[in-house]
């Protein structure tokens, strides 16, 4: 029997935010506001992340000033570097970067010949000790050949609110899907990617399992995988056997399998707590997610689960 790390692990959940903005670079709000209003709704943990660009003078904003008892926050940035198949620049999600992680030669949102890869750019973050997930693949237009070069990531954005509310380009299961089919350890995050201008905020989190609410213990867990990602229902077990895989939950209207290729089933009910399915769809799938969904079409995402 396999019991995802998420479950089995000793800590509790931790709900956070990793993708945030603020009048450091486009978004509308101070730093300490972001902050208070991430606090004022119960999010034990976020991460300011603005744009690390040379027209914002590259900023890593320190938050620390805004950590208070229950409530803390990691030092991070969106990172930007080369271009994408459709000439667009590279967005990299970088969650505990060191305060002095050296800038690429990015001066704004425009690629530019003989700049630093994404690819070296997300694998000296990931030296530099940070969590690292590839950004909005669906809005950014990510193809799947850009995405295969950039090994050093931890994750992909299977949903980002942002793009949800302002394009409806929330999405990052295709590619992620497909970079699991292809053997990568990739695990997936939900996030805000909140300006403030638009609703684009609360709609979006991880589920951390850490041993306290640390910077240092919540990172930890992330490279590790102890989570889940979520837009409201609680994801509290899974358990997977031979033949079936069990889940409970707080209630939900639909539980769904997904496997590599065609590989995927459902189950449906009311107001389920629990479910149970056989993995006879699934073959020799070496990898499942589970996906919980509410009567109101809210998700949860499990990571991958290598079998």
């Amino acid at each position: 029997m396999i019991r995802p790390s998420a479950f089995s692990t000793a800590g509790r959940f931790w709900r956070g935010n990793l993708h945030t903005h603020s009048t450091r670079s486009d978004g509308v709000l101070p730093p300490e506001e972001v902050c208070r209003r991430y606090r004022a709704e119960g999010y034990d943990f976020l991460a300011l992340t603005d744009h690390f660009v040379g027209c914002y003078d590259f900023p890593i904003v320190d938050t620390l000033p805004y950590r208070t008892e229950g409530f803390t926050t990691i030092l991070g940035a969106e990172l930007h570097s080369g271009a994408m198949a459709n000439g667009e620049l590279w967005h990299i999600l970088a969650v505990g970067l060191p305060a002095d992680f050296p800038p690429s030669d990015s001066p704004d949102f425009h690629a530019k010949p003989g700049q630093e890869s994404a690819a070296a750019l997300a694998a000296r973050a990931v030296e530099a000790g940070a969590f690292v997930a590839i950004a909005h693949p669906q809005w950014s237009g990510l193809t799947l050949a850009d995405a295969r070069g950039v090994t050093a990531a931890h994750a992909v954005e299977i949903y980002n609110h942002g793009c949800a509310m302002g394009c409806d380009r929330p999405d990052g299961a295709a590619i992620a899907d497909l970079l699991l089919s292809e053997g990568r350890r990739l695990t997936m995050i939900a996030t805000d990617d909140a300006h403030f201008h638009e609703p684009d905020h609360f709609g979006g989190w991880v589920m951390v399992k850490a041993p306290e609410n640390t910077p240092e213990a919540l990172l930890s867990a992330l490279k590790a995988g102890d989570f889940y990602s979520s837009q409201g229902p609680e994801l509290r077990d899974i358990r997977l056997f031979d033949d079936r895989i069990e889940v409970e939950s707080s209630a939900v209207a639909a539980m769904i399998v997904q496997g590599q290729g065609t590989a995927a089933r459902a189950v449906h009910g009311h107001s389920m707590t629990s479910a149970e399915m056989d993995l006879s769809r699934f073959g020799n799938s070496p990898w499942l997610r589970v996906t919980l969904m509410d009567s109101a079409g809210k998700r949860a995402w499990s990571n991958p689960i290598w079998r």
